[in-house]
């Protein structure tokens, strides 16, 4: 009895060990509307602000096991005119690639939501302000959090809701002599919904 006893626990654990390794490898392809907005505070000089943005986003999730993925987002450079206490003085273009550790608590679930955290890299690019006379730095690493949910609404295809916190930072200094004039803090709400293919 050992002997068949011995089969089948292994034909057990090799099935679950077959499940495990389905769940490994599998993408997730979504398309999100984002309402961008922006909470600036600069300092020392106050009342610099950036401009709330509606952008299209696409994301791509990989699973490394069932309740386990990371999400990396991508858009093109999006322009945000730039402000100084409500009067336009220019325009900035931001590229924010961001990497996340995602945690899915139902992944067999219709409704399966999710926490992350990860890291944001912003490149700013076609500065253009103050007429030429101001400049920022042109790289800003930040941390990134990160609450949603995939609902399922056919096969392989879900509903996604998502909200994210990036922080986001750079230096507006003269462009002449380099020397800082503010902080400006962006740190922008994403604010997401669309949809996901799972394959």
């Amino acid at each position: 009895m050992e002997k068949p006893l011995g089969r089948a626990l292994g034909a057990v654990l090799l099935l679950v060990s077959t499940g495990v390794q389905a769940d490994n490898g599998d993408w997730l392809l979504r398309f999100r509307v984002v309402d961008i907005e922006t909470q600036s505070r600069s300092s020392p000089l106050s009342g610099v602000d950036v401009q709330d943005k509606v952008i299209p986003e696409v994301d791509i999730s990989y699973f490394l096991a069932k309740q386990w993925a990371l999400e990396l987002i991508l858009t093109y450079p999006q322009k945000h005119d730039i402000s100084l206490n409500g009067t336009n003085i220019g325009s900035v273009k931001h590229l924010p690639p961001t990497l996340s550790l995602q945690y899915h608590f139902l992944p067999d679930a219709r409704f399966r939501p999710y926490v992350g955290a990860g890291i944001n890299y912003t490149r700013f690019s076609d500065v253009n302000l103050a007429g030429g006379t101001l400049d920022i730095d042109r790289n800003s690493w930040g941390a990134a959090l990160q609450a949603g949910a995939d609902i399922e609404i056919g096969k392989s295809v879900f509903l996604n809701l998502d909200v994210k916190k990036v922080y986001m930072e750079t230096d507006v200094k003269s462009a002449a002599t380099g020397a800082m004039v503010t902080n400006l803090k962006i740190d922008p709400w994403l604010i997401g919904a669309g949809f996901g293919w799972r394959f």
